[in-house]
């Protein structure tokens, strides 16, 4: 299983399992009931580590040679 794809289902897993682990509204964090900040906090996450699957990604390098 390459990197990539480990990366790309960690805020699958972050968000469906998670949830069941930070399903409640005590205690608030940066105004937000924990569970809306546990997807908050996900929404974010998933972003980055989309970002770092681009950059790995091998076909990017070679679609970028050729520009």
């Amino acid at each position: 299983m390459k990197v990539q794809h480990a990366l790309a289902a960690l805020p699958f897993v972050g968000i469906l399992v998670g949830m069941f682990f930070a399903n409640s509204v005590e205690p608030y964090v940066l105004g937000l009931p924990f569970a809306m900040f546990w997807v908050v906090m996900w929404v974010v996450v998933s972003a980055g580590l989309m970002a770092v699957v681009y950059r790995l990604d091998a076909r990017d390098r070679e679609r970028g040679d050729r520009r």
